[in-house]
């Protein structure tokens, strides 16, 4: 059990579960789309959301992992409305694909959730010959939201419901390169340490949701983006460290949230009614959190989107 449990303005605690929060809340007629939803995070925030009433598509690499975790959620509700969808975010051929397949399916989308990310690797380029962490955690979800993001402005015209944005970010964000996002040097493996390389791509998690609210702000589009910490998770994040995860198993009950404790916060920004209006905030136990001063940096957020844009060969 989570150790610290006050509870915050919203009502809620680092203790809430994802059932918790969203307790009441009638999310039929919305769709989903989540990212890395065949374990952990994202398949407890796609069974949440389902027994809500959402319909999500699982956007996954492994379809067939996918398609066990939606058996094992129709089981336990057979009312569910689940779609598993293909999708490497470690290649930008396999992310427009997804995003033309399901612009073309004429699906509604109300809810993008930004989950899947990979964790403190090894120093490897993706497909793309990226740096992986950067590939998967931020430019992947980048290109991804940019090629959905029409067919969640229709969605929110046609519906007169707010859309809403969510990257899965990390308090890791604090824990980047000194100068946050290292533009000149995102594929030097001679500089890469792990962590810091990991905080880089949750920092970008971070000014990615900042930017992008401010631009549909300006746009005057009713979709909303924000980020989030989901707390500390034993998850299988922690594979590329034996020691870590030895300790996080070792030490789980005491100090780290369970799976459905570190699904709460994303649920809670994707569909409580308090967060409704609020965008280009960051929000950790489901309340909103102060995040680094970096993060609040709007030319730095700027910049990265340029960068990001210009990464991906965006017309």
């Amino acid at each position: 059990m989570w150790i610290f449990s006050r509870k915050g303005p919203s009502g809620f605690s680092a203790s809430s579960t994802a059932e918790e929060v969203t307790k009441g809340i009638d999310g039929t007629g919305l769709t989903a789309i989540v990212t890395g939803a065949s374990s952990g995070l994202g398949a407890e925030t796609t069974r949440v959301l389902t027994l809500r009433g959402v319909h999500v598509i699982m956007a996954v690499r492994n379809t067939d992992a996918g398609k066990n975790v939606k058996e094992q959620i129709l089981k336990e509700n057979p009312n569910a409305k689940i779609d598993v969808m293909e999708l490497d975010l470690t290649s930008m051929g396999s992310v427009r694909k997804f995003a033309s397949d399901y612009n073309a399916s004429g699906l509604p989308l109300n809810l993008l959730i930004n989950n899947a990310g990979v964790m403190a690797t090894p120093f490897k380029l993706s497909q793309d010959n990226i740096e992986l962490q950067f590939a998967t955690n931020h430019i992947g979800h980048f290109l991804l939201t940019n090629h959905l993001l029409e067919t969640m402005k229709k969605t929110a015209r046609d519906s007169n419901k707010e859309g809403r944005i969510v990257n899965l970010s990390s308090m890791a964000h604090q824990y980047a390169y000194r100068e946050g996002i290292r533009f000149d040097k995102i594929n030097d493996e001679s500089g890469y340490n792990s962590i810091n390389a990991y905080g880089q791509s949750k920092l970008a998690n971070i000014l990615h949701a900042k930017e992008l609210a401010k631009r549909l702000k300006e746009e005057g589009v009713d979709i909303t983006a924000n980020s989030l910490h989901p707390g500390m998770i034993a998850t299988n994040l922690l594979r590329y460290h034996s020691v870590m995860n030895v300790l996080s198993q070792a030490l789980g009950k005491f100090m780290l949230k369970s799976v459905q404790q570190g699904a709460a916060t994303q649920c809670y920004v994707a569909l409580h009614p308090q967060v409704k209006g609020i965008s280009g905030e960051y929000f950790a136990d489901s309340n909103k959190a102060k995040a680094s001063a970096l993060s609040q940096d709007a030319e730095l957020a700027r910049k990265l989107w340029d960068f990001s844009f210009s990464m991906t060969n965006q017309d």
